[in-house]
């Protein structure tokens, strides 16, 4: 489809009039941009006009002035901030932010051409619809009514579980709060989002080990680091300017920089250690280096002793792990592995780095808390330069996860318990019954649907396919909804191909068709929904490290494409409960304002602190962006003195509070009102007759010097500090509770408290509200005026009892060629969760190994993203990789005959096979394939570039490397299993 514009021959440009101009002139250089026409991007954008750019006149540079318009790149989660310039109503050119304290004027190649995925010509342009095998062109009304009118259909035979809303970690905060909101009226708990499938695992391991399933620190505190202990990661390629930082703490701190991962990668490349390991033994990889570690005694024993409860069990299974059984498990040298402990050991603090090669496992909970434990054991915790970094992938996956989007909580991770949605039922000002009664009224294991977790994503093809009679559902999954979601990101393509040719209704919003536009044989009852960019609305969007950023719009809605948040709107209004969901959210005509959107979500999510970063907070951040400390991102000076850059999560209290935000989680260091924090008390304060709390630590100017629970008005009174609360928070409190039948009004708020004698049942009935479910936000503020944390102050968990492994174990993956090992380190039974049965033993048993004796390991490459239906319809970025291929080790390869550059099948235990270019390479060891999964619209050999709509196929489509993937589902979150599968390789 793209021709190469160079073969690596210099050429003489076409015209240099421009340049032989200005050669022997002083001028200012956007004056010359402006001048020239070319507006932004550097000399570059004289490429991007076909090389035929003439030169405009003064008048004309006068007459054209460039706005210019800060934003946020739309890829990974670093939160590079992009300069738009824009003139007229037109996007015209680019620059990276060179005051953003993240990117500091970089960029990769996927950021440097974001402009082009705003005004890319291959955009979906209209609502269409396949009619008799064609698509056809519909109105915005047409899709909206005919949509509606179908999942009505399906919600009055089947019940509102039946609809699917699979959501978007690329839309914003304001987006994602609003489409789980719109889940809860619709009456579902089937929503989710690309973080199943990306770091589930991640989030389920760390929170249950410490409270929050986030980054700890940030790709900045990265330069304290004195040691960087990076394993399934490739930031090189998949977060390049991540790589920055790494790469300053190794130039400035000397800091040795170790890699383990079961391919030679980009970023192994910059690695003073790198450790090749096979796929699906990081437990054990771990525990190899911790038993060097115990063995010497180089753990922190003080740390342990004072916040961290369970590491004696787990030296129990650590001591199993000897030199010899490590090397036969994992393939590392056990020399090798004593090196890096010591690496460790003498280089503290040091940062424990991951990515989706640790956490798309079927043990991969077992492996992130693996990474905790490790930290926990060095004392590398709660400091700068220490902590869990853990580099996401999408924009926005943290903050569509934090906002909720998934199929087992509600925003701000409250869950779905009954006092869940009652706290939620009060911040909408809902009445509980009415949102009850949008649930299907059927019951499982002694659950309603309004309580029991959803059907997760990477799991929605059985609800489709699997009886009726296995589903904790009333029915079958008939209409699935995918709002910018690449589907060829998912395993099991055939079976994913059956389910939505099986469906009723298929809808896409997108602003490209995706590969779910190409990869069915439907004739009918699919629809695609253009939605914009990110770059046509405005909103926040949380970066991997917690920290909150302002995107301004920079161009209106481009073709008939409508922003999320709107067509959430359309959709409220024909299902009846627009006026419900927008009560207390203005409308911008047809736009629901983003601000107010902001605002309500800063009224509810107490738990993880996003109550303080208001619209005015974050925009006044990113206009002064230069004001930030590059490393501390602490601001030095200006209007936003002391702030954290961003307010990183958790920013306690309301925005009038003004705390600057938490940089590092659990720093001890400085006081709460600062920043700091604790270890969060979320397990309770004794288990087996030992104490859960912090021993005799705390932070500064704590009035608590040792450990003690979460907050609640009980332990307010009981303290006697309910009597710094306002006459405002106190009666909130009180309406909270039930206490009171009057909610007060905003009008109240700043009112001293007036509080005389309590009555007798006062402290029963009011004293169970706690720093969660506070509307006011007073018992976060009391508790920070003391010095106190408001969620607690507790020890570490190193062993999670409420998992099928409270001690991380090695568990062999379910295809595995290593059958020596099952019988040691078998998978798990059987069992059914998530609302459906879930294989794990009955796929191990059979041995698949002497058919298909390769290892299959995926990952991604620098040029595309995610599944790259945006990034291959580029033409900047698809000229740089235009083919899909599997990388084969030299052995192999010729012992399977295979030549570099030749197609060959892969194909995969389940039957699902690909056609590729063979890239015979070092970068695997033999025994091991890797493929890259950003790519689609080829199927099994067959090129579907003839089922997209008319100019909306991308320039670049290839296999999916997940069509030869298999079934393996991580044992807490459903997290699928793309790394450690197995294939057999043939010449085509």
């Amino acid at each position: 489809m793209l021709r190469k514009k160079t073969n690596r021959v210099s050429h003489r440009a076409g015209r240099t009039n421009i340049l032989s101009d200005v050669t022997h002139k002083s001028v200012d250089r956007r004056a010359f941009l402006r001048g020239s026409g070319l507006a932004i991007g550097g000399l570059a954008a004289i490429s991007a006009t076909g090389g035929a750019v003439t030169q405009a006149s003064a008048a004309t540079a006068v007459n054209g002035a460039v706005e210019t318009i800060k934003t946020v790149c739309t890829h990974c989660s670093v939160g590079c901030t992009v300069i738009a310039e824009v003139s007229n109503g037109v996007w015209t050119g680019q620059e990276p932010g060179w005051d953003s304290p993240f990117n500091l004027g970089a960029h990769c190649a996927k950021g440097a051409a974001v402009r082009e995925h705003a005004h890319g010509e291959r955009r979906l342009k209209y609502p269409m619809k396949k009619e008799n095998g064609e698509w056809v062109r519909i109105s915005w009304e047409q899709a909206i009514n005919e949509i509606g009118d179908g999942m009505n259909k399906i919600r009055e035979e089947s019940g509102p579980d039946s609809v699917y809303w699979l959501g978007s970690a690329k839309s914003n905060n304001e987006q994602a709060y609003l489409f789980r909101k719109f889940a809860a009226y619709w009456g579902t708990n089937n929503v989710d989002h690309q973080a199943r499938i990306c770091h589930s695992t991640t989030v389920a391991g760390v929170a249950n080990t410490w409270g929050y399933g986030a980054m700890t620190n940030s790709y900045n505190d990265i330069h304290n680091s004195k040691a960087m202990f990076l394993i399934g990661g490739n930031p090189a390629e998949a977060h390049p300017v991540s790589l920055l930082h790494m790469l300053k703490a190794k130039e400035q701190n000397n800091a040795p920089f170790i890699v383990c991962d079961p391919r030679f990668t980009r970023t192994a490349a910059h690695a003073d250690e790198y450790v090749r390991f096979r796929p699906g033994t990081d437990v054990a990889l771990v525990w190899g280096i911790l038993w060097h570690i115990f063995e010497n005694s180089w753990e922190d024993k003080e740390f342990i002793r004072t916040r961290v409860w369970g590491m004696d069990q787990i030296k129990t299974e650590v001591a199993k792990w000897n030199p010899e059984e490590v090397e036969r498990v994992t393939g590392a040298p056990g020399s090798q592995l004593k090196r890096v402990a010591r690496t460790l050991a003498n280089n503290r603090p040091g940062t424990v780095i991951w990515c989706m090669g640790g956490t798309q496992h079927t043990n991969g909970n077992n492996n992130t808390r693996a990474y905790c434990v490790l930290q926990l054991a060095l004392g590398n915790m709660g400091t700068a330069g220490g902590g869990t970094n853990i580099f996401r992938g999408h924009d926005n996956v943290q903050g569509a996860t934090d906002l909720g989007v998934l199929a087992d909580t509600l925003p701000g991770y409250y869950g779905l318990s009954e006092g869940s949605w009652a706290h939620w039922a009060r911040v909408w000002e809902e009445d509980l019954d009415y949102l009850k009664g949008r649930f299907s009224d059927a019951s499982f294991d002694g659950k309603s649907m309004m309580n029991l977790t959803g059907i997760p994503v990477s799991r929605w093809i059985d609800g489709v396919l699997e009886d009726k009679e296995n589903i904790d559902q009333p029915d079958n999954t008939r209409a699935m909804v995918l709002w910018g979601h690449a589907p060829n990101s998912q395993t099991r393509q055939k079976e994913m191909k059956t389910a939505m040719e099986k469906l009723d209704m298929l809808v896409v919003v997108d602003p490209f068709p995706t590969v779910t536009a190409v990869l069915q044989d439907r004739e009918d009852g699919v629809y695609l929904l253009p939605c914009s960019t990110q770059f046509e609305t405005r909103g926040s969007v949380t970066a991997s490290n917690r920290s909150l950023q302002w995107r301004d719009k920079v161009v209106d809605p481009l073709f008939e494409s409508k922003p999320d948040h709107v067509i959430i709107s359309l959709l409220a209004e024909k299902f009846g409960f627009h006026d419900k969901i927008f009560r207390n959210i203005a409308m911008d005509g047809e736009e629901p304002n983003v601000e107010d959107i902001t605002r309500e979500f800063n009224r509810g999510m107490w738990t993880i602190g996003y109550t303080g970063q208001s619209p005015e907070r974050l925009k006044m951040h990113m206009a002064n962006q230069h004001t930030f400390d590059r490393t501390s991102l602490r601001a030095i000076g200006g209007p936003a003195d002391g702030d954290f850059y961003g307010l990183p999560w958790p920013s306690w209290g309301t925005p009038e509070m003004n705390h600057p935000g938490t940089a590092n989680l659990y720093d001890m260091s400085m006081p709460v009102a600062e920043g700091g924090l604790s270890f969060r008390a979320r397990f309770g304060v004794e288990r087996d007759g030992d104490n859960l709390l912090a021993e005799g630590v705390s932070n500064p100017g704590a009035e608590i010097q040792d450990g003690y629970p979460e907050f609640t008005m009980q332990m307010l009174v009981d303290l006697g500090w309910d009597k710094d609360l306002t006459s405002y928070e106190r009666r909130m409190i009180e309406w909270v509770s039930g206490f009171s039948d009057v909610r007060p009004g905003a009008e109240e708020v700043g009112e001293t408290s007036q509080q005389g004698e309590l009555p007798s049942d006062y402290v029963s009935k009011v004293g169970g509200v706690n720093w969660k479910t506070d509307l006011s936000g007073g018992i976060q503020r009391v508790a920070i005026k003391h010095g106190c944390s408001p969620f607690g102050n507790a020890k570490a968990r190193a062993v999670v009892w409420t998992f099928p492994d409270p001690v991380p174990v090695h568990r062999e993956p379910l295809y595995t060629n290593r059958r020596d090992l099952v019988a040691d380190y078998p998978t798990y039974e059987d069992k059914k969760f998530w609302r459906l049965p879930t294989m794990y033993k009955s796929i191990q048993d059979q041995d698949f190994s002497q058919d298909y004796p390769i290892i299959l390991t995926s990952g991604r490459l620098v040029e595309y993203e995610g599944g790259g239906d945006e990034t291959r319809s580029n033409p900047w970025l698809a000229e740089l990789q235009q083919d899909m291929f599997v990388e084969v080790n030299t052995r192999d390869a010729n012992n399977l005959g295979i030549r570099d550059g030749e197609q060959v099948w892969v194909e995969g235990p389940e039957g699902g096979k690909v056609k590729v270019m063979a890239m015979v390479t070092e970068r695997v060891e033999s025994g091991v394939a890797f493929m890259p999964f950003h790519f689609g619209g080829h199927m099994e050999g067959v090129d579907l570039r003839d089922k997209y709509p008319d100019g909306a196929d991308p320039y670049v489509l290839g296999e999916s490397t997940n069509t030869a993937q298999t079934y393996g589902y991580d044992s807490v979150t459903q997290m699928q299993e793309t790394k450690a599968t197995l294939c057999k390789i043939w010449a085509a």
